[in-house]
Formats: structure tokens, C-alpha cells, sequence
């Protein structure tokens, strides 16, 4: 109960001074265009509350249910998800549904659409104060090996998702993900053709090592970012696959000058290469 009280109380004071640099409004705009949009499928990178309390995760499935149907929508778990380990199986399961197909069972979680697999990844721990790390842990990486080479050999898409960014130096080693050397020997081995994170605040793009050749990583700022924000303003990534496996990256956000969204920008990254191992 003293972690939970005084993680909760370090959030709170560290919310007052940041609260301004998220937008109830900037978030509504972000989902609306979005919907306008009318992607095939949604992917959340993480923190959908801040502290981590029953009334959030609530107001957080019902804020989930006016975004798409949950089939539509899968949801990877961010640090601020998991501020306190008190209570937190029973709070995530409220939001099991999002994480994958099946309806148990711990991650990796699959969502199949089509020629496209969402290997849905959770990174969120309870850490101590002052931290925001996240760790997979052994048992999750293991599995992912099994499921990536297994959807690798059915020649499906695999995007895998997670909150906290995997490459080195993305962001401060307080804040980073502890076994992310581990996850990058699973991906050269076995392969993806994408990888999506967040947690970072700002728009991130790398690559790893895959069997074939290079893994694209994109990472997005927070969805409720203003203009003027001391990380990057809101957006969001658009990714269409074509029938060689080229993938096209369509970038929307806020617009620094009318503030409204609009297209920042679009790219195509190679066809997929990563194959699987012999």
C-alpha cells in the first residue's frame, strides 16, 4: 500500500506541472480524424490512463467503445497503465478484449486480419518512483520467437506492437524497456516486417537487424499533444500494404499553424525483407 500511495502521489504532482501539454480536445480531433479516415484497424501504443486507478481504466473502456468496436481496435499497455502492480490483473482485464483475438491467456495476444497479423506485446510494469522502464520478461520473448516464426512461415504480415520503444538510446534509461537487447535477438532471428511503439512523446523512426534484411520501427508523439508542447504535437500514422508488401506510411496531425490536422507528410518503406530463418 506505500507503493501505491506514494507512486500515485509522485504521478499527481508531476501531472499538475504537465497537464497543460495534453489536450482533451487535441485527442478528440486526433480520434475523429481518424474515423474519418476509416482504417481497416486500430493500434493504441499504451497509456490510456495516467494513474492507473479503477475510475480510469472505466472512463478508458468506455472512451474505447465510441473509438470502434473492440474486433476493430487493439490495445498494447503502457507504463501509466501499470503505475501500481495493487489490483492491476483485475484492471486490465476490463480491457482484455482490446489486447487480442483470444480471450485469455497472457501475451504476446494475435489479431489476425486478413493477410495481416498484430502480435500485440505488453512491456507494462509497476516500477519504482522516478521510473517508467518496462520489461517483457523471459517467458513473453520466448513465446514471441514461437509466434513469429510461425506466422513467418505462413507468409502473413507481422506488425508487432508495444508501448516502450525497443531501439537503443530512444529515450533515457529510467524510462527504458530493460530487456529490449533480448527482443531485438528475437526479431533478427525470427523476423517482422513492422514494429510500432510509443512512449517516447515524439515521432521515431529506426531500424533493426531482421534474417532478410532491415525491420522498419515507427514510433508516434502522444495523441493529446498540443502545438507548443515541449514534445512533438499530436499525430498519427496512417500504414497501407500494397500486394508486393511495400508498406506506405501516411503521416496526420496538428498543423503548427492553424492547429487543425492535417497530412504532415507521407513515405513508402521497402517491401518487406525480413523473412524467417532457414
Amino acid at each position: 500500500m506505500w507503493e501505491l500511495a506514494s507512486k500515485r502521489t509522485l504521478s499527481r504532482l508531476a501531472w499538475r506541472r504537465k497537464r497543460r501539454w495534453h489536450d482533451p480536445a487535441v485527442l478528440a480531433a486526433i480520434a475523429a480524424d481518424i474515423a474519418a479516415y476509416g482504417p481497416d484497424h486500430i493500434a493504441l501504443t499504451g497509456d490510456l490512463t495516467n494513474f492507473a486507478t479503477p475510475g480510469e481504466f472505466a472512463a478508458a473502456r468506455a472512451w474505447l467503445e465510441t473509438l470502434a468496436p473492440a474486433a476493430a481496435v487493439t490495445v498494447s499497455p503502457g507504463n501509466h497503465d501499470a503505475l501500481v502492480s495493487y489490483g492491476q490483473a483485475d484492471r486490465f482485464a476490463s480491457l482484455a478484449p482490446w489486447f487480442g483475438d483470444d480471450d485469455g491467456g497472457g501475451f504476446p495476444r494475435v489479431r489476425r486480419r486478413g493477410p495481416v497479423a498484430i502480435v500485440n506485446l505488453s512491456s507494462a510494469i509497476a516500477t519504482p518512483p522516478l521510473f517508467a522502464g518496462g520489461t517483457l520478461g523471459r517467458d513473453q520473448i520466448g513465446r514471441l520467437g514461437e509466434v513469429l516464426g510461425a506466422l513467418g512461415r505462413e507468409g502473413v504480415i507481422r506488425i508487432v506492437l508495444l508501448h516502450h520503444p525497443p531501439g537503443a538510446g530512444v529515450v533515457s534509461g529510467r524510462k527504458a524497456l530493460a530487456d529490449a537487447s533480448a527482443l531485438r535477438v528475437v526479431l533478427a532471428r525470427h523476423g517482422a516486417e513492422l514494429v510500432l511503439h510509443g512512449h517516447a512523446h515524439e515521432a521515431v523512426f529506426c531500424v533493426m537487424a531482421g534474417p532478410r534484411g532491415a525491420i522498419p520501427v515507427l514510433g508516434v508523439p502522444s495523441a493529446s499533444s498540443p502545438v507548443g508542447s515541449p514534445h512533438a504535437a499530436a499525430r498519427w500514422h496512417a500504414i497501407e500494404f500494397d500486394a508486393q508488401g511495400a508498406i506506405r506510411v501516411i503521416a496526420r496531425g496538428l498543423d503548427r499553424q492553424g492547429g487543425g490536422i492535417v497530412e504532415l507528410g507521407r513515405y513508402l518503406l521497402p517491401a518487406a525483407t525480413s523473412g524467417i530463418a532457414a
